[in-house]
């Protein structure tokens, strides 16, 4: 079975494994507002090659120092940053425990590099890689800035670009009053990249014939000067 889907796995994204992510921010700014909210969850895949959730982490973080906090921000997600409800740790812990277990869940799966899977992953994707720098993490799983956008997908899959409309149409249940937490839209979007990409291939789309000749593809070599 490991080797099996170890295989499945490494082929299906070119060697890249992909990690759901989702944050809750004090504004749009990714160098100068905080962090406050993350949750990542990677997928497994069984012997059919069919995606599902696997484990997940979230963490609520204390806003680095210095961190600028938009009202209308908090007021929107509804954050309080200073709260010690929260149990809020540090930005470098949660960023660490992040890499540690997605590394090893990449290894697990057989392939060689992270990609973010988000929902508008640009903006997700951004504040994750202004945290890594900010606390100069060297050992990071994640591509820099490849990325897949559920966006996207979704509105080629269902004709729904809303995260809350895309999985309605995909038959998952989305309640709103959980919306805005990054635990809950972090597994409804592992959800939707996982009906997304397992429809495709119940449609026939997946697996693609001679693989072998597009990985070679003499367009993707480097010309001689």
């Amino acid at each position: 079975m490991a080797d099996q889907e170890q295989t499945l796995y490494s082929q299906r994204f070119r060697g890249f494994f992909p990690v759901v992510i989702d944050v809750e921010t004090a504004g749009f700014n990714k160098d100068t507002d905080a962090l406050l909210e993350i949750a990542v969850t990677t997928l497994k895949i069984d012997d059919e090659g069919v995606f599902s959730l696997d484990q997940t982490l979230h963490f609520h973080i204390a806003p680095f120092e210095g961190a600028n906090i938009e009202q209308s921000a908090i007021e929107f997600n509804g954050i309080d940053p200073f709260s010690p409800l929260r149990g809020a740790i540090a930005e470098d812990d949660a960023i660490k425990d992040i890499c540690k277990m997605v590394r090893k869940a990449q290894k697990a799966a057989g392939c060689s590099r992270s990609v973010i899977v988000a929902h508008n992953a640009a903006f997700d994707h951004g504040f994750l890689n202004a945290a890594i720098t900010r606390n100069n993490i060297k050992r990071t799983p994640f591509h820099p800035f490849v990325s897949f956008d559920t966006t996207s997908l979704a509105g080629l899959a269902l004709g729904q670009t809303v995260l809350a409309k895309a999985c309605r149409a995909a038959g998952i249940e989305f309640d709103n009053s959980q919306a805005h937490s990054a635990l809950y839209d972090t597994e409804r979007t592992a959800e939707l990249f996982c009906y997304i990409v397992n429809r495709w291939q119940a449609l026939g789309g997946w697996p693609l014939p001679a693989v072998e000749q597009i990985d070679n593809d003499p367009a993707e070599q480097p010309k001689k000067s």
